[in-house]
C-alpha cells in the first residue's frame, strides 16, 4: 500500500479484515499531517445535486464507516444535519431532493422569512430558498486516520513512515524506495493523493493536483452560542458559494468553497496566502452577516487531485497493481467504502474498477 491517507488506510483496513498481510508506505509521518486526509472535520451527506452516482453510493459509504467505528471502538461522526441556502436559480436542491426521496432520507423546507431568527449568522440578502436535509453531518478526519493506524497496528499491519517511493513495478508487485531498497509483495495499491501522478505518470492526462484553501475563524461573541449548535451550511450563490462546518468539540469553525484552482505543487506550503483565499473571503462576506467581525485563526491550503467531471479513478495499472485516486475533494466521504471495495476486489481476484 502506497499512501497512508484515508484511501490507503481504508484499503489496508479492508485487506486486514480479510486476512491479508499488509504493509503501508508513506513519504511522511503516519498519519501525515500535510496530507489532505489530515483535517479537523469534513462534511458528509446524501445530497449531491446532479451527481446522482455519488448520491447513490452514500448509503453504503455511511454503512462502511459504521463498520469502521465498530472495529476501531468509537464513532467519529456527528450527525448535525445540513441546511442549504439558494440565492439564484439553481437545480442543485431539487436534484438532491429527488435522490433523497428515493433513498428515504428526510428533508424540509424552511421559510426564507424565518432564516434571520433561526440562523442569525446568515446574510439574508438575496435568499430565495432554504432547505434542511437529514443524512448529513461531519466526519473528523485526523481522529479517524489516527485511530485507524492504531487499530491496524494491532492487526499486524506494517508501517513504513518517511519512506518515499521512487518506482513501482505493476508487473511484479515490487517497489523501490528513494534510497534504493526494494520491497516485494503480491499486489500494490497506489493511493498517494496529489502525489499519485509522480508514480503513475499517465494519470496526469486525466487528473490534476489542485491547491485548495479553507479558513478557520472565530465568530463574534454574540453568535458563538448559535454556532455551537449550527448544522453544516451550504450557500449556493454564484458569488457567495461556500460550505461551512460548525465548531464541534475539538474543532474550529471552518469555511471553504468548491472552486478548483487546478494549480500548485503538492510539496508546497500548507499556509494559504492572500491569493489562495481572495475568492473565499469575498464569498464568506456575502454568506455571513457582519463577516468582517469574524477573526481569522488560520488560512490552510491542501491538495486534491481533480478530474474535469469530479469522478474517482480506481483501476488496475498492471496485473499486480491498482490505482485509487479519489478525486475532487469527495474522497473522505467515500474513503472507507472505496478502500473496502478495493480490498474486496483484490481478495476476489477481480480488481475494483470505478
Amino acid at each position: 500500500m502506497v499512501g497512508a491517507g484515508i484511501n490507503g488506510l481504508s484499503t489496508a483496513w479492508g485487506l486486514a479484515r480479510r486476512g491479508f498481510e499488509v504493509a503501508v508506505f508513506d513519504q511522511g509521518a503516519i498519519p501525515n499531517p500535510v496530507s489532505s486526509s489530515f483535517d479537523e472535520h469534513r462534511a458528509t451527506r446524501h445530497a449531491y445535486g446532479e451527481m446522482h452516482r455519488y448520491a447513490r453510493m452514500m448509503p453504503a459509504a455511511f454503512a462502511t464507516y459504521e463498520q469502521m467505528w465498530v472495529d476501531i471502538g468509537r464513532s467519529h461522526y456527528d450527525p448535525v444535519g445540513l441546511v442549504v441556502f439558494q440565492r439564484e436559480d439553481d437545480s442543485w436542491i431539487n436534484a438532491s431532493l429527488a435522490d433523497m426521496d428515493e433513498m428515504g432520507i428526510g428533508w424540509r423546507e424552511i421559510e426564507v422569512t424565518a432564516v434571520p431568527e433561526l440562523y442569525p449568522m446568515i446574510a439574508p440578502e438575496g435568499l430565495t430558498r432554504a432547505v434542511a436535509m437529514e443524512g448529513a453531518g461531519v466526519l473528523f478526519p485526523s481522529r479517524i486516520v489516527t485511530d485507524l493506524v492504531v487499530h491496524l497496528s494491532l492487526k499486524g499491519v506494517a508501517f513504513h513512515a518517511n519512506t518515499k517511493i521512487a518506482a513501482i513495478d505493476p508487473e511484479t508487485a515490487s517497489l523501490t524506495t528513494a534510497d534504493g531498497k526494494q520491497h516485494q509483495g503480491d499486489y500494490i495499491v497506489i493511493a498517494a493523493g496529489a502525489w499519485a501522478t509522480r508514480l503513475v505518470p499517465e494519470l496526469a492526462t486525466e487528473a490534476t493536483p489542485s491547491r485548495q484553501a479553507v479558513i478557520f475563524v472565530a465568530p463574534p461573541v454574540e453568535l458563538a452560542t448559535q454556532w455551537q449548535v449550527a448544522p453544516v451550511f451550504f450557500d449556493l450563490g454564484k458569488d457567495s458559494g461556500t460550505y461551512t462546518l460548525p465548531p464541534r468539540p475539538g474543532t474550529r469553525l471552518k469555511i471553504g468553497d468548491h472552486e478548483f484552482t487546478r494549480r500548485g505543487d503538492p510539496d508546497g506550503s500548507r499556509i494559504a496566502d492572500d491569493g489562495d483565499v481572495e475568492r473565499l473571503m469575498k464569498a464568506a462576506s456575502l454568506s455571513y452577516a457582519g463577516f468582517e467581525r469574524y477573526s481569522v485563526l488560520e488560512r490552510k491550503a491542501c491538495f486534491y487531485t481533480v478530474t474535469d467531471d469530479e469522478r474517482f479513478i480506481a483501476r488496475p495499472i498492471g496485473p499486480k497493481a491498482s490505482l485509487l485516486s479519489a478525486c475532487s475533494g469527495h474522497g473522505f466521504k467515500l474513503g472507507a467504502l472505496m478502500g473496502d471495495l478495493m480490498a474486496k476486489g483484490i481478495a476476489q481476484g477481480e480488481p475494483f474498477v470505478h
